[in-house]
């Protein structure tokens, strides 16, 4: 007898749905085809334990697992599940009420017959929605995140027994509901960081706060101890809030990877990862026999903060300069090819020295001759070509940190920052791609960022005198493209280049002696 299923195998972001077909009849030995890996075939161990468990048997007969479409790649234990119940149809153990071909079916199995949480279960729902599948039958702890999907059936169960009740119509299992749109409203801005909390620093706020509306990048320079993270990490509480769509995007990402932990459900906040400088290449951008998403597109819609840039390795670092300008990873190996998005707001920050106190205002730097510039040089110019705002962070005074006044709130920060992106938004409308000041290419911020005589004056006297490179000159455009936009100013002035040319430290002649 036939019996015939569906499950999903997961692709870069996205599910392609199998097909689970199994046979007993004459014969001895177990068999599986369609292009399974060893956790896969490892399958018929579990499942005849789980079986045997709750007093069913597995067949002493010929029996034919076959995964279609049999030329994709089948990988990870979550077919089990559907495995051991078509088992069971096709060797007469279960008479379903309810026919299994109008289900997805996911899980893995213990082998006292509980099921586990299994990985990529976003993408998976949202396949099985469009193919117009009744329902989804998965593991109880992963329900609440396929319930994020609308007009599906999604059935938690616990025991492969509770699954084997459901389509025997002896158990009544409620689809899980949950109201997405109310559930993502509610929680968009619970970010538990607030630069209330933060004394001082007045001027690393508002770098911050440019580079939220403009969408740039930032790289911090300054002794250690000097508030570098912790500013680092209250930047996404002044991002935008995220659109229903940013969010099950960033779901999705982080559910393939396996991120989400059980009973998790849509991810309403914008991601903040910070990964530690050991971390390799593959790991940063995605990778691996199976790709993976990296540290970068687990960042997607949120930020990227490296700490001690030049501490990492200058391969790690070279691998981000493409997905910094396409927004995008492609991994590819012989059979196949997967992207995965990447569109996120690199923070990094570094010592302007290997022993911290270069240019400190008290303590003195021990560092030889040369030993700065070389410390500077670990990271490429390519690299820093892409971040547009560099920052010194100076330490704050002890008066600074007892003060005790009243600090501005992230939500009146992000508030300007709303306003800000609004007017890239409208500014943008036609161009493909392009969402923010940061984004634009070069001939356009020409045409955008036309300054007057006096201002292009004032850059090149700026240029000539601060020896700054001609990588910066763009830069500044755009920063104070940005500035011009919280300041609600149509046209770009004079005080809005001169804040933004500030922000050009490490292009400064000499900067490192």
């Amino acid at each position: 007898m036939l019996a015939k299923t569906f499950g999903s195998a997961v692709y870069g972001v996205n599910a392609t749905i199998i097909t689970i077909e199994v046979t007993v009849g004459q014969g001895l030995h177990f068999f599986m085809v369609g292009l399974a890996d060893s956790a896969v075939k490892e399958s018929q161990q579990r499942v005849e334990a789980s079986l045997k468990y709750f007093d069913y048997r597995m067949p002493r007969q010929k029996v034919v697992v076959n995964l279609a479409p049999a030329d994709i790649r089948k990988e990870g234990s979550s077919y089990d599940l559907p495995i051991a119940l078509c088992v069971l149809q096709s060797s007469e153990q279960l008479t379903p009420q309810k026919s299994l071909e109008d289900y997805v079916i996911m899980g893995e199995l213990s082998l006292d017959g509980r099921l586990r949480p299994i990985k990529g279960v976003l993408p998976i729902a949202i396949e099985a929605r469009k193919q117009g599948f009744k329902g989804f039958v998965l593991p109880l702890e992963n329900a609440q995140e396929a319930a994020i999907v609308n007009n599906l059936d999604v059935i938690g169960v616990e025991t492969i027994m509770d699954a084997v009740e459901f389509f025997e119509g002896k158990k009544a299992i409620e689809p899980l509901t949950t109201d997405t749109r109310d559930l993502f409203f509610n929680t968009q801005n619970a970010y538990d960081a607030d630069f209330a909390h933060v004394q001082g620093q007045e001027n690393i706020k508002r770098a911050m706060e440019i580079a939220a509306a403009g969408g740039h990048n930032v790289i911090m320079i300054g002794p250690p101890g000097a508030g570098k993270t912790m500013l680092a990490k209250r930047l996404p509480s002044i991002l935008p809030p995220m659109t229903l769509h940013e969010a099950l995007e960033t779901t999705k990402i982080h559910s393939v990877a396996g991120k989400l932990g059980s009973r998790a459900t849509l991810i309403s906040t914008r991601p903040f990862r910070s990964p530690h400088h050991t971390i390799s290449d593959a790991a940063l951008v995605g990778g691996g026999s199976f790709p993976q998403p990296g540290e970068i597109s687990l960042s997607h819609n949120g930020v990227l903060f490296l700490d001690e840039l030049p501490e990492f390795k200058r391969t790690a670092l070279e691998v981000m300069r493409q997905p910094l300008e396409e927004r995008k990873v492609s991994i590819s190996r012989a059979k196949w090819a997967v992207e995965f998005p990447a569109n996120f707001m690199l923070i990094a920050s570094m010592n302007p020295c290997p022993c911290g106190y270069y240019n400190h205002p008290e303590k003195e730097c021990v560092c030889g001759p040369g030993v700065v510039q070389r410390y500077l040089n670990k990271i490429s110019g390519p690299l820093l070509d892409r971040i547009d705002l560099h920052v010194e962070v100076t330490p704050v005074s002890f008066d600074q940190m007892t003060a005790n006044r009243p600090a501005e709130k992230s939500e009146q920060i992000r508030e300007r920052v709303i306003r800000a992106r609004d007017i890239q938004t409208k500014r943008f409308e036609d161009g493909q791609g392009i969402y923010s000041n940061a984004m634009m290419p070069s001939q356009m911020v020409k045409e955008v960022c036309a300054i007057s005589d006096a201002g292009r004056t004032l850059l090149k006297t700026a240029m000539e005198r601060l020896g700054l490179s001609a990588r910066a000159y763009d830069r500044i455009l755009k920063v104070s493209r940005t500035i011009a936009d919280l300041a609600g100013s149509d046209d770009i002035k004079i005080e809005h280049l001169a804040e933004a040319i500030q922000y050009r430290s490490l292009d400064r002649e000499n900067w490192a002696g």
